[in-house]
């Protein structure tokens, strides 16, 4: 299921008249702030960037997010998000955000349409999935390497493949592979897991799941696809190759703030300091999800961090004055 498009463009906003709240960002924390502050009659506009729904919209299926016990399918979830949140007025614009200015209110945000003005910005731009920078990565992207199970997963029917990473993303995404392809091989630079114990259960017992312990990738070879990989381990140094069909990289991420350096206090990772009210160091400035969350990164703690990030906007409009 897709998300709904067809409402996300002429969302009629005069770029001299300052709007009361501004989301950037379109995952589950910008569309629990849409929400939030929709219900609150301050008329959110939320500008989507370039993932709809955030990266939660292309994970296959949910399994922890209250109230749906069977679990829920990312791009669905992200579907209800978005319809709620326009119940109540919200408005999304499929556009992106390319420049800020937070020297003073309202603050000034320009995408690659036009230029708004906001009296109180909720930064919910996620992150993006790390890349191991190695050659042959960036040359076969999109031909064999990939960094979503959920969009690629099918163009490997009855392939070899592997996954790199060793947290809950390469083991749901990986089982999620045994869907279509011959075999998986999970390839992690450790001897244990970081996932949760039920998902290493759930792949141990899968007859199409392999791992390769203590061991990085170091090259991945091939012309016009994907054909091998060059591993080593990192105990002996021990070099071999791998033939595969495809490469799934799931090795962490980096916060998508770079828009806000100089502006915003950042940490050492790049992820906006905030404090337990979302309130970044600039007032009237609040960040949740995944931009300003590296540990838990979780839909149910973005989305929760999106509503208490809109919850104190409003109050803070409020405060202004800001009817």
């Amino acid at each position: 299921m897709e998300l709904n498009l067809t409402n996300l463009s002429g969302a009629n906003v005069e770029p001299s008249k300052p709007l009361k709240v501004l989301i950037l960002g379109s995952g589950p924390a910008g569309l629990s702030a849409a929400l939030y502050s929709a219900r609150a009659e301050m008329e959110p506009l939320v500008i989507t960037g370039m993932e709809m729904g955030g990266q939660a919209a292309l994970t296959h299926t949910i399994e922890n997010y209250p109230g749906f016990p069977d679990g829920v399918g990312g791009s669905q979830l992200g579907e209800l998000f978005q319809k709620q949140a326009e119940r109540f007025g919200a408005r999304l614009e499929f556009d992106t955000a390319t420049a800020v200015d937070l020297s003073s209110r309202p603050f000034k945000v320009t995408t690659y349409n036009q230029e708004y003005l906001a009296e109180s910005l909720i930064i919910t731009t996620g992150a993006s999935p790390n890349k191991l920078k190695i050659p042959g990565e960036e040359k076969l992207t999109g031909r064999g390497v990939s960094w979503c199970a959920t969009c690629d997963g099918w163009f490997f029917r009855e392939k070899n493949v592997v996954v790199i990473g060793g947290g809950d993303s390469a083991l749901e995404e990986g089982i999620f592979l045994t869907r279509y392809a011959k075999t998986v091989t999970v390839i992690h630079r450790r001897d244990t897991l970081r996932a949760g114990a039920i998902l290493q259960s759930r792949a141990f017992a899968n007859p199409k799941m392999r791992f390769v312990w203590n061991t990085v990738i170091t090259d991945i070879l091939g012309d016009e696809a994907v054909e091998a990989v060059r591993l080593m381990n990192v105990l002996t140094g021990e070099v071999t190759e791998q033939p595969t069909d495809g490469i799934f990289i799931f090795i962490g991420h980096t916060p998508n703030t770079q828009l806000f350096k100089g502006q915003l206090e950042l940490d050492d990772l790049g992820y906006i300091k905030t404090n337990m009210l979302m309130e970044t160091n600039i007032p009237g400035v609040y960040a949740a999800g995944e931009a300003a969350d590296p540990h838990f990164r979780q839909v149910i703690t973005s989305a929760g961090m999106g509503a208490a990030a809109a919850m104190q906007a409003v109050k803070f409009l409020e405060a202004q004055g800001v009817e």
